[in-house]
């Protein structure tokens, strides 16, 4: 299988992270309202943060304990414990690191792990290390300080907003950074999204596979995708539901902002023997012509964007055939958090996902309804995403010396282990989760 060749992720390389928060007049004085902070941190967590002095904050006595449970299976599984034993240690390695969050709380953090100005401790897995701050995520910083914060944010920049050029340039940033980076850590059908496991699929990395085949079956059940069926799919990733869907018998449209991936995708559908089932084309979503029994749509909207979700809504609708059904797979998070972010520019936004909106569960269905869409099936995959990122950071880790022979630099390693570690981290912690919906045209 051919893929695309490497090409070094440009963000990183133009940010000199030990650099990046420069202000000699206000970086001092943030950085020691930003120690201060930490006392309190330590305080709500369940983490242990060791000062760049060698001293050490302590966590509380009695500190809580992270799980998660399956919303697909009876049985219960705890995902990334902490006893009071075996709390996660945070080690920073210079008082930088809390001039550089002080300057910028959002991107700084991050910023600061790619400088090499905090790790985790040995012994200390980087997820286990953020869930607990991801839990208290709106506790961690006093409400006064919060709403200056707020004041000060950045936004995100016009050419990140979700219109047909940034959303080509946007999609290009990340899609099509390398196949053969993507490859080092994804499961063989290629799938970058959240799987769904079962007690059957086998433990470790070799579970992945069947759980992502099982995932994309689950979205096409929703959609009622069978034998004939005229089926458009908006965001083709690597070709694995259109695979599937021309294996049931139907005629598959799929469509992508990504050259890298249509052209891998187009030669998956040439080796699965579906080429004559399947045409993948390089389009926006709102440029969709003609209607379909079944559009299907997974993990795409986060790409869309606040200000184009109508639009988005309104171009399923569109596509959908009197009497079809959309099937839509979307991460989502808590109203009043989307509200609060939607117009902010933080550390994802910056380097992994430009342009880019997590949206609530609330709003699907406000621009679903005013779209003519009702939501009719819902499935939650949270833990199954909590153990699909854990997984993808562990392959991603363990092949660093292949990425870094394609090209990429140190930086590029840390973006994206503490890009994984982040996600998961949000999943685990209940900050985020991801839905399977179905929706059908509102009776009239």
């Amino acid at each position: 299988m051919t893929a695309g060749a490497a090409r070094p992720l440009l963000a990183p390389r133009r940010l000199s992270p030990s650099r990046s928060y420069a202000d000699p007049v206000h970086a001092p004085v943030r950085g020691a309202v930003v120690r201060a902070l930490a006392r309190r941190m330590a305080r709500l967590v369940d983490v242990r943060i060791v000062l760049p002095d060698g001293t050490s904050v302590p966590p509380p006595p009695h500190a809580p304990v992270f799980s998660v449970e399956r919303s697909h299976s009876p049985r219960r599984e705890v995902i990334g414990t902490a006893s009071a034993h075996e709390r996660p240690t945070m080690r920073i390695h210079s008082w930088a690191f809390f001039d550089r969050v002080g300057v910028d709380a959002k991107i700084g953090v991050g910023e600061g792990f790619m400088a090499g100005e905090w790790s985790p401790a040995p012994g200390t897995d980087l997820a286990d290390l953020l869930t607990p701050f991801a839990a208290r995520l709106t506790d961690l910083v006093p409400p006064s300080i919060a709403r200056f914060r707020r004041l000060a944010e950045p936004r995100h920049p016009r050419h990140h907003l979700g219109d047909r050029q940034g959303a080509a340039t946007n999609i290009a940033h990340h899609y099509d950074l390398s196949n053969e980076v993507f490859a080092t850590f994804l499961d063989p059908t290629m799938t970058y999204s959240a799987a769904w496991f079962a007690p059957v699929d086998p433990a470790g990395f070799d579970g992945l596979e069947p759980a992502q085949r099982r995932k994309v079956d689950g979205m096409l059940d929703y959609a009622r995708v069978g034998p004939g069926a005229r089926v458009l799919e908006i965001g083709s990733g690597w070709g694995q539901l259109a695979i599937q869907a021309a294996r049931r018998g139907a005629d598959v449209h799929t469509i992508t902002l990504s050259a890298r991936q249509r052209d891998l995708a187009r030669a998956r559908f040439d080796q699965e023997g579906v080429a004559d089932r399947v045409r993948i084309d390089l389009r926006d979503y709102r440029d969709v012509q003609g209607t379909y029994d079944a559009v299907v749509s997974v993990e795409m909207i986060e790409a869309v964007g606040y200000d184009y979700w109508r639009d988005y809504f309104a171009a399923l609708a569109r596509a959908t055939a009197p009497g079809g059904t959309v099937a839509l797979q979307a991460i989502t998070m808590a109203h009043d958090r989307m509200l609060a972010s939607r117009h902010a520019h933080g550390w994802i936004q910056k380097y992994v996902f430009p342009g880019g909106l997590i949206p609530s569960v609330e709003a699907i269905d406000r621009h679903a309804a005013a779209a003519g869409l009702v939501v009719t099936a819902s499935r939650s995959l949270r833990a199954d995403y909590a153990r699909t990122l854990r997984l993808w950071r562990d392959r991603f880790v363990a092949q660093r010396h292949r990425v870094l022979g394609l090209g990429f630099d140190p930086t590029f390693l840390r973006v994206w282990e503490f890009y994984l570690a982040y996600s998961e981290a949000g999943f685990r912690a209940g900050h985020l989760d991801v839905r399977q919906l179905r929706l059908e045209r509102r009776a009239h």
